[in-house]
């Protein structure tokens, strides 16, 4: 036979020869194909063999004009240059790419109005769902965005992760970091630190609060006194951490301990710390939220209160997968966990802090 004649052969199987070759119904072959998730993994492998080996090739740009369907999903995070963010944004392109679904990727950089303008890019797009890192409510009116309430109302398959909405029913991936705070506050207590700073996140973000309220909890559990004077509120990035990082060394209540909300602003606080010569662990003990690379090759390396966020995309790609069937998944949460590490250390009768102040 000519080689056009083998792909003329080729082009005419259709779903019924696979179906056929596989012994499931055409329906339940369309499914698996199409990547639909109420597929069980013995009928996936049977027609996934099947189609191979017929060399079934179906026009995905027909069956998406027929479905409507695209095949690829939208995926919002909140600041691509948050090496937090990038990794969960690494993983949830990779199981979404594993489904067979492609991903656009936007940036909001903690920005509710460029959240908007990618969020309405993505509706004209007539992507198949969308995975969202939310901005928050509006500060003025306490509800979402206009554009947000849009894609909520649009129909248009939709899940948060890592933070939600408050009053917003869509399904959300999360995390809970409530144990792994009291576990850290516990950890210092023991070392002998009283005074225990937080630097925590913009009052938008969900993860920020809840964060700040997990601290305040863990500290009533270990018998430690909360102080609003060791609260210093960030933005996420690092040059807060930096304001932090001073604001620190000039408190009056000289704290031994600091908590980072999250790893930007660890870097800038530890960049500060480094060029005024306080030694972390010796001088200071440091903890930070988001177990990511910085945070491991620094010297001392630092000690983490994170999860996996491998497995966070993971549960992201099959919540928006089952709400893209029609069904409705629960919320999720993660456990974080605290690593403890060389930051960490006993603390001094006396802390050596004075004198390290920028000029």
């Amino acid at each position: 036979m000519s080689k056009q004649g083998s792909l003329s052969a080729m082009n005419a199987v259709t779903i019924k020869d696979v179906a056929s070759a596989a012994g499931v119904s055409v329906a339940t072959a369309s499914r698996v194909l199409s990547g639909h998730p109420a597929t069980s993994p013995a009928s996936r492998t049977k027609v996934e063999s099947a189609a191979k080996e017929l060399g079934f090739m179906p026009n995905a740009q027909a069956r998406s004009l027929r479905s409507t369907k695209t095949d690829s999903i939208a995926l919002l995070i909140s600041d691509l240059r948050n090496p937090y963010f990038s990794d969960l944004a690494h993983a949830v392109e990779q199981h979404a790419r594993t489904a067979g679904l492609m991903t656009f990727i936007g940036n909001a950089n903690e920005d509710a109005a460029q959240q908007d303008d990618f969020l309405a890019t993505m509706l004209s797009r007539r992507v198949d769902g969308l995975v969202i890192v939310p901005q928050g409510l509006n500060e003025e009116s306490n509800q979402p965005s206009e554009m947000m309430n849009r894609v909520l109302s649009s129909g248009i398959p939709t899940i948060f992760v890592d933070r939600a909405l408050p009053g917003v029913q869509v399904p959300a991936i999360t995390a809970n970091s409530a144990q792994a705070l009291d576990e850290a506050v516990a950890t210092l207590k023991s070392l002998g630190h009283q005074n225990i700073a937080f630097v925590g996140g913009p009052k938008h973000a969900s993860t920020a609060l809840e964060r700040y309220s997990a601290f305040e909890t863990a500290l009533a559990n270990n018998g430690l006194v909360g102080d609003e004077a060791l609260h210093f509120v960030g933005d996420f990035q690092p040059a807060s951490g930096a304001l932090a990082a001073q604001w620190l060394l000039e408190n009056p209540a000289k704290p031994s301990a600091v908590i980072i909300a999250d790893a930007p602003m660890s870097i800038g606080a530890l960049r500060v710390w480094r060029e005024l010569g306080v030694r972390v662990g010796a001088d200071l003990s440091v903890t930070t939220f988001d177990e990511v690379d910085a945070m491991l090759i620094h010297d001392p390396p630092i000690a983490t209160i994170g999860h996996d966020l491998s497995q966070m995309g993971k549960m992201a790609v099959q919540a928006l997968r089952e709400v893209m069937a029609g069904q409705k998944p629960e919320p999720e949460e993660l456990i974080s966990k605290f690593t403890l590490r060389p930051s960490v250390a006993p603390a001094k009768a006396t802390q050596v802090m004075e004198g390290k102040v920028r000029p």
